[in-house]
């Protein structure tokens, strides 16, 4: 058996590439919507891809089930209460996939969402958005939380029951919103999840369903979008990025933060390629209905940055530019003069950070709003005062100081640097305990 997994680290989000040397014939399970890596991967064994597994309707990344099925023929194979638009393969639990000599077991494991499956091949258990590695998939994106979460409950026990050998190989992996304590380690097993994943851990079905729909995580803006494409008729290959003159839409600027604060167009928003999570933050604070225009440093990290764009579902990529005029530019702070400026009352500092990250510590009369919704308050923040933005290691508070720079806002980040290193200096932070926390 050929079992290749790939990590899509942008989202966090994991897929499968599964073969039979001996018959040339795999399946992809998950796969995103660049699917170059596995046709790669599959022709560097030997193989051909002949069906597409989906273990759900994803939620947070657009699918690569329609090219696999345009481009190459494959059927693809979902549960039908997905209620999918595309022609597809009904699978039900306990049926048995065939791929070559293998033979792919479906579990059907609503809870993340009803036509949720996972699937057994040869001791791997593909565990999708059910059981992750360290906690269990949110519930809350497809169904009520306290429903979802019920339904998980079951398809967890139904999971912890199979042998403590049986590897676990999710759906996502730490970085992805799709749960909240989730390790960065890409595999696991059933018996080290039994004795470590908290989820696994709370025996009482009322208890699971309090824990797991207190749910903390931000609902990606993308979601409803990505779920319609991934449900309605195959997406075919975006045309090859083009290389424009001039601009024509919104501006996303993925040069490096410093590249930015030296010099942009104005209305830029700066999303640095090299921060991460590059899709997962383009979702949250461009325009779903404007055509995006990238500026990048080279046509490689143009193409690179469109990926990340299209995996989260913003399809509208105009093009990109390399040569633009930059006339606007910012200052950074760094933690020394910060302390200054605070010390003499003289800026307002916005945590952007989430509320769970805030509520362990910061800095006494900031103000706590997520890099995401800066624009929503930007007139509000606009006072006449100079804002100074901070999160934990300044990738957050660059991408809010972009946003509001470009909403007229007198904004300056600090880019090197966040709340730990404000602690180190010897100030004391103000925690935050919330009702009902441990």
């Amino acid at each position: 058996m050929v079992f290749h997994q790939r990590v899509d680290d942008d989202l966090g989000c994991a897929s499968y590439l599964i073969g039979d040397e001996r018959s040339g014939e795999a399946v992809v399970v998950d796969p995103a919507y660049a699917i170059e890596p596995y046709l790669e991967e599959a022709g560097r064994a030997g193989l051909r891809i002949v069906r597409v597994l989906e273990t759900h309707t994803h939620a947070d990344h657009l699918s690569g089930h329609g090219r696999l099925a345009l481009e190459h023929g494959a059927p693809v194979s979902i549960h039908p209460l997905a209620e999918p638009e595309y022609p597809f393969d009904a699978v039900q639990d306990g049926q048995e996939v065939r791929v070559g000599s293998l033979a792919i077991r479906v579990l059907h494991t609503p809870g993340h969402r009803p036509e949720h499956c996972c699937y057994l091949v040869e001791g791997h258990l593909l565990t999708g958005d059910s059981l992750l590695i360290g906690d269990a998939a949110r519930p809350d994106l497809a169904v009520g939380a306290e429903e979802g979460a019920e339904d998980l409950f079951h398809s967890l026990e139904r999971l912890a029951g199979l042998p403590d050998g049986t590897e676990v190989d999710p759906g996502h992996t730490g970085g992805s919103l799709c749960g909240a304590g989730l390790s960065r380690d890409r595999t696991s097993t059933i018996g080290a999840e039994k004795l470590t994943n908290h989820a696994l851990a709370i025996a009482d079905l009322q208890e699971f369903v309090a824990h797991s729909s207190a749910i903390a995580a931000p609902r990606p803006p993308t979601v409803d979008r990505v779920v319609a494409l991934n449900r309605g008729p195959f997406v075919a290959a975006r045309p090859p990025l083009e290389l424009l003159d001039a601009v024509r839409g919104q501006l996303l600027d993925v040069r490096p933060a410093a590249a930015f604060a030296a010099g942009h167009a104005h209305g830029a928003l700066n999303v640095p390629l090299h921060g991460g999570s590059v899709g997962t933050k383009g979702g949250f604070v461009l325009d779903h209905d404007e055509p995006i225009v990238i500026h990048a440093s080279s046509a490689e990290d143009a193409r690179d940055a469109a990926r990340r764009i299209y995996a989260v579902g913003l399809l509208d990529v105009a093009g990109y530019v390399l040569e633009l005029e930059t006339p606007e530019r910012f200052e950074p702070v760094g933690i020394d003069e910060l302390e200054s400026l605070v010390g003499q009352d003289a800026v307002e500092v916005i945590d952007v950070r989430e509320k769970d990250e805030r509520d362990e510590g910061f800095i006494p009369g900031s103000r706590h709003i997520p890099y995401r919704l800066v624009r929503a308050y930007h007139e509000e923040i606009d006072n006449g005062r100079p804002v100074v933005t901070i999160c934990s290691s300044g990738a957050r508070a660059g991408v809010a100081a972009s946003v509001l720079v470009a909403e007229g806002v007198d904004a300056r980040p600090v880019l090197d640097g966040g709340i730990d290193d404000w602690q180190k200096r010897g100030h004391q932070l103000t925690s935050f305990r919330r009702c009902g926390s441990d």
